[in-house]
């Protein structure tokens, strides 16, 4: 999220929703992985989960060294071309495909609201709260977008904007830290 809210401060909402739809197809990968009983095999092989924990706290110390670098350009003079669009919505899709969390979202909280009477298969079932989650998390990261533009609009001074860029960095660095701390210390 602090990512989303970085990234539409600096490049503008159409950015943001670019990410925004490769983070829905990071959790749409995760729906299905667990539709079709992937995601047990992650919850089952602990060195498979640790290395997509690890995956996740690099890229995410990645993305917040990437945000503290200064921008070339004044923001409203970055223009989206079709490489930097691919770029940004493939980094959305690994912040979030390299999230063993949302995996286990799915393993974990949609079995409860399965019906194992119901003459849909589990796989259906799993499929369609699946969409239903990630219909809910594209609208609340769309909402980071829209807030993150709009108070953008509102600071026209692009070192306070860099300021607060990089303290969304800042940010997304203590959560790199903190995760990274709970793996080293046995958490999950």
């Amino acid at each position: 999220m602090a990512y989303l809210a970085a990234l539409s401060l600096t490049r503008g909402p159409l950015a943001g929703f670019i990410a925004v739809a490769g983070i829905a197809l990071g959790l749409a990968t995760h729906a299905v992985l667990v539709a079709l009983g992937a995601g047990a095999v992650i919850q089952n092989h602990p060195g498979l989960y640790e290395s997509l924990r690890w995956a996740g706290i690099a890229y995410l110390f990645y993305l917040a060294w990437e945000g503290w670098q200064p921008i070339s350009a004044p923001h409203s003079k970055r223009p989206l071309v079709a490489g930097v669009a691919g770029s940004l919505f493939w980094r959305g899709f690994l912040s979030n495909v390299f999230n063993p969390k949302s995996i286990l979202f799915f393993l974990s909280v949609l079995p409860s609201f399965i019906n194992p009477v119901s003459a849909r298969s589990i796989s259906f079932q799993l499929a369609v709260l699946g969409m239903v989650a990630i219909v809910i998390a594209s609208i609340v990261h769309s909402g980071i977008v829209i807030a993150a533009d709009q108070s953008g609009r509102w600071i026209s001074d692009d070192r306070m904007r860099d300021r607060i860029r990089q303290s969304l960095s800042v940010v997304l660095s203590l959560m790199a830290s903190w995760l990274a701390w709970v793996a080293i210390s046995g958490g999950h």
